[in-house]
């Protein structure tokens, strides 16, 4: 059984995250340790978390920041960085326990995500198909990877968008992703919000900038 512990950073999340929380204690029950990081919420996500985790710590906001100082205080093997939206799979543990049999070091779960648009279920399916071909992983695909691999490479890159990209891009010259069908469940909240069509082309446009050099700050101000 794979000893397990599951990174969970947030940010003024009190709307949503107490559902995300109490579906991962299956997860609790069969060994998982869950550890929160908070960015310094205003709101009471803290207070709505503690009764059902391992551990609440805060930090500065920043993403890469909050998983990299909740990997630190972690106790197990294997890492799972999880976003408050996201929910992952029944038979997720034994998907994990497959993957780790078999040598794998890191990957990621398929992904879908959530909502009403048709569109969303073939934004999930090409999602997927590039993540297997690429070997590169995002943050909502429930980006997994043991703690000595996690460690030897520095962990998540201190920057301020673009980390689950940058850490993929690092992971996979050690060795390619193991990519789990899963699937983890996300909030399609933002696509339906912002019109489908034009959330792909801002996600396009940023990864298309990133690659060309732009820097993740500005690249944060775009996404906002």
């Amino acid at each position: 059984m794979v000893k397990l512990s599951i990174v969970m950073p947030t940010l003024n999340e009190a709307a949503g995250v107490l559902a995300s929380i109490q579906s991962l204690q299956s997860w609790r029950q069969n060994g998982a340790e869950l550890v929160v990081v908070d960015g310094g919420s205003t709101d009471n996500t803290i207070e709505l978390v503690k009764p059902w985790v391992d551990q609440v710590i805060v930090t500065l906001p920043g993403r890469a920041r909050q998983m990299n100082a909740g990997a630190k205080v972690s106790s197990k093997d294997l890492l799972l960085f999880l976003h408050a939206d996201t929910a992952l799979p029944i038979g997720g543990i034994e998907q994990l326990n497959q993957a780790m049999k078999q040598g794998a070091r890191w990957g990621r779960f398929d992904v879908r995500i959530e909502g009403q648009a048709f569109m969303l279920r073939m934004i999930s399916f090409m999602m997927n198909q590039r993540s297997k071909f690429t070997g590169i992983a995002t943050g909502d695909q429930a980006i997994f990877v043991r703690r000595d691999l996690f460690e030897s490479v520095g962990g998540f890159p201190n920057q301020i968008l673009m980390e689950d990209i940058e850490l993929s891009k690092i992971l996979r010259r050690q060795s390619k992703p193991a990519c789990l069908s899963g699937p983890v469940f996300t909030s399609g909240r933002r696509w339906e919000l912002n019109g489908v069509w034009k959330t792909i082309f801002l996600m396009w446009r940023l990864r298309w900038l990133y690659w060309y050099g732009v820097e993740p700050a500005k690249l944060k101000e775009m996404y906002k």
